[in-house]
């Protein structure tokens, strides 16, 4: 019974394990010891939640800003947390094709790797080229290495200073630590509103490419925006979006 008991209580605690090997890292460290008090603030009773949380990040290229979402585990529906500045960009509005191409993607993806040594401080990377990226770009040469990091410059990734970095980065830490084993990140060129669609689509207009893919991103868009929810979405053969 006592085995039984332990084994409960150990399914039911956090793993300490990629936290402590995180904080082995000095600018891992150093985030927590400047940015942890701040990061805690953005909750109510300025701590973290006891049972844990998942975050959403979402990114907006034209409006140039990246926003932070959080939900208790257990619970449907986010909250916005807080919102940063995207301090450089690159390329144009529009998808990422190929490398060298400057692009920031946009798209549907998650957060596949903490890097504590990055050349831009600390950083988070984007699982591009995901599967629709392979199907529509460059099947050779699609590019990669796409990160939310720090300082502020960029060849395609969502640069948003080294203050800031640290402080999404002791967030990811958190939410990774009690699990969530995938953070969404939904990329955009703007705002999918549909004043926001009509004004990319008069900017665009001998682009229907271009126009049509951001046509399928903006239902993606619009059920967050009505529900708080992120739906499950699957790609088909053609790499187009769907839930």
């Amino acid at each position: 019974m006592r085995l039984i008991w332990i084994l409960i209580v150990m399914a039911i605690q956090p793993s300490s394990s990629f936290k402590a090997a995180q904080l082995r890292h000095s600018r891992v460290k150093n985030a927590y010891t400047e940015k942890e008090g701040q990061v805690k603030s953005y909750f109510k009773g300025g701590k973290f939640p006891a049972e844990g949380f998942h975050i959403f990040l979402r990114a907006f290229k034209q409006e140039r800003t990246l926003e932070v979402w959080m939900k208790l585990k257990g619970d449907d529906e986010y909250s916005l947390l807080t919102q940063y500045e995207i301090c450089a960009t690159s390329g144009v509005l529009g998808p990422k094709r190929k490398e060298g191409d400057l692009q920031v993607p946009e798209g549907v993806y998650h957060i596949n790797h903490f890097n504590p040594l990055s050349n831009f401080h600390l950083s988070l990377g984007i699982n591009y080229p995901n599967a629709s990226d392979k199907i529509l770009s460059d099947r050779k040469n699609p590019g990669g290495a796409i990160y939310v990091h720090g300082n502020c410059v960029t060849i395609g990734c969502l640069p948003i200073t080294d203050e800031k970095i640290k402080e999404v980065y002791v967030l990811a830490v958190e939410a990774r630590h009690y699990a969530q084993e995938k953070i969404p990140v939904h990329i955009f060129p703007a705002r999918l509103s549909d004043a926001g669609m009509e004004k990319l689509s008069a900017d665009f207009p001998e682009d229907p490419g271009r126009i049509n893919f951001w046509r399928n991103l903006k239902p993606i868009h619009d059920a967050f925006e009505k529900n708080r929810k992120i739906p499950v979405i699957r790609i088909n053969a053609g790499g187009q979006y769907y839930f």
